[in-house]
């Protein structure tokens, strides 16, 4: 039988670039423990358009 799997992937999307008026996105992909992290999870990450770290938050 197989185990109920507690981890699930989730996108993450700059909240700085839409306001910058740039082309493009920046997004990354990552796993969470949905049983541990049930709210949305913001991590700072590096946006490659903008060249800078940004908070890049969990979008569905």
């Amino acid at each position: 039988m197989a185990k109920k799997q507690n981890r699930i992937q989730v996108i993450l999307e700059c909240t700085e670039h839409a306001a910058s008026g740039q082309p493009g996105t920046s997004r990354y992909i990552t796993t969470k423990n949905k049983k541990n992290t049930s709210e949305r999870i913001e991590l700072k990450k590096y946006n490659s358009i903008l060249k800078k770290y940004t908070v890049h938050k969990e979008i569905k």
